[in-house]
């Protein structure tokens, strides 16, 4: 089940009753915000609001604000399909196919990881219309002015492409943009994201400009995959026809030499200029918390090209749980396989939305030595964005770490501060405010295990209180006797 576009996907959910369309004039500025969160928060339906006061275009909101709405996003009933799919891969890669009948499995899968590679096409429908020069005006859309203190409108879903300016591979990540103006926006390109990476690359070989395009739109799967944290190499388009087992269509642009998205409802082509800053934000962000206004580069308009009755998406962010929390607990279950394959003491992992991603890593493991915890601990800050973290938990196999009620019990009886918190330093996210300083600062290890006598334990570790099996089975048999 691959959804070709955005439209198709909202046609799935109107015929599954998950689709409200709001026909009443609602105001871009704070209002579909206030009535989004409630939504989300309540685990409402999508959102289309067709009426969006001073813009002709509807904007679309809420589309993965829940975990069933993200898995049908993502063309799976369940994301652990997707999971079991990433696993039998990566076994390609760690276990190679020996006998005859593995070898011929193995040619099909690689076939149709060939086949799901990008596409480029001659003709799209988000260049059904083209505005070029003084036509090309960012005030078309309907960009959302989310929480009061925000210093503007932000366009909060973009597909932001690029090309890394030495190796000429293709970035997407989802950065939010200020409008500042109808022909220049602020480039969130935080410190530790790849966008950033090319523009300080770019910088150093003395351009002039980087060509950057940004998609509206497109398939649920492709617009999700912007947010997805993929190893800097890894091509987020090829990652999102793999996920969806067909093949993303793209377009060349008109004014840039980049492709962008052929199922996008707007394409905005530009450029940035290395060394150009601009202040931006404050912005009501992921964290619950307002970040604050800082210098970023800007994004200069050069055309924009649309659907000749284009949808405009959107989402807000604020304190947890938002919208993206439900896509990053799908991106965390779709990369467990790949945190297996370097660190296979690993049984799961729970990043809870009050952790908003980067502030809490809940990891269970088979634990095998002493020390063990403080191996995974540093292992995943070592690995990826992952180095954000600010607090890791590790507890034992047995643990369920999606109950954080079981994992708060586990932690509160089993650590023994001296021994079991680990302090150390590094890079924290550009949007922590807690840290002295930005971007970096001091994070907290904790080792929540069962220990023994092989850890230094001078007495026994007492057992967990559990019923035995025969009387939970007794109990079982009987209980419409008990009337209870």
């Amino acid at each position: 089940m691959a959804f070709k576009d955005i439209r198709a996907f909202l046609d799935f959910l109107d015929d599954r009753g998950d689709l409200r369309r709001v026909s009443a004039p609602v105001s871009a500025d704070l209002e579909i915000t206030e009535i989004a969160d409630r939504t989300v928060k309540s685990g409402g339906p999508a959102l289309l609001f067709e009426n969006v006061k001073g813009s002709d275009t509807p904007a679309a909101i809420n589309l993965f604000g829940t975990h069933r709405r993200t898995a049908w996003a993502l063309g799976v009933e369940d994301v652990s399909e997707l999971t079991d799919r990433v696993e039998a891969l990566l076994g390609l890669v760690h276990d190679p196919p020996s006998g005859i009948g593995d070898k011929l499995r193995t040619l099909k899968d690689l076939a149709g990881i060939a086949r799901t590679q990008p596409k480029t096409v001659r003709r799209a429908p988000c260049q059904e219309v083209v505005l070029e020069g003084s036509d090309a005006d960012l005030g078309i859309l309907p960009v959302l002015k989310c929480w009061p203190m925000d210093a503007g409108p932000f366009i909060t879903l973009p597909l932001v492409i690029s090309r890394d300016p030495e190796s000429g591979r293709r970035n997407v990540g989802t950065y939010r943009m200020q409008v500042y103006d109808s022909r220049t926006a602020g480039m969130h390109w935080q410190t530790h994201k790849v966008g950033a990476r090319h523009y300080r690359t770019a910088q150093e070989k003395s351009l002039d400009r980087i060509d950057v395009a940004v998609a509206l739109g497109g398939d649920p799967v492709t617009i999700w995959t912007g947010a997805l944290p993929l190893p800097p190499d890894v091509d987020e388009i090829a990652a999102a026809g793999f996920i969806r087992d067909q093949a993303v269509e793209m377009v060349r642009c008109k004014t840039i030499d980049l492709e962008a998205p052929a199922q996008a409802e707007y394409v905005l082509e530009g450029y940035v200029v290395p060394g150009e800053l601009r202040t931006e934000g404050p912005f009501g962000d992921h964290t619950g918390y307002y970040s604050p206004a800082d210098d970023y580069p800007v994004f200069h308009l050069t055309a924009i090209t649309h659907r000749r009755d284009p949808i405009y998406p959107t989402t807000m962010v604020g304190r947890p749980p938002s919208e993206d929390f439900f896509m990053g607990t799908a991106a965390v279950r779709l990369l467990l396989p790949a945190m297996k394959l370097t660190m296979p003491e690993v049984v799961d992992v729970n990043m809870p939305a009050e952790g908003v991603f980067h502030n809490l890593v809940i990891v269970s493991i088979k634990k095998d030595y002493p020390g063990h915890a403080r191996k995974v601990m540093h292992a995943v800050w070592g690995l990826g964005l992952l180095a954000l973290a600010k607090a890791v938990i590790v507890v034992d196999h047995f643990v369920d770490v999606q109950d954080l009620s079981e994992v708060a019990w586990r932690v509160a009886s089993n650590i023994d501060p001296a021994r079991d918190v680990v302090l150390s330093e590094g890079p924290v996210d550009d949007l922590d405010h807690a840290s002295p300083t930005p971007r970096y600062g001091s994070k907290i290890g904790i080792d929540a295990t069962a220990k023994g006598r092989a850890d230094g334990r001078q007495r026994e570790w007492p057992p967990d209180v559990v019923m035995s099996d025969e009387t939970k089975r007794l109990v079982d048999g009987r209980w419409a006797e008990y009337g209870i």
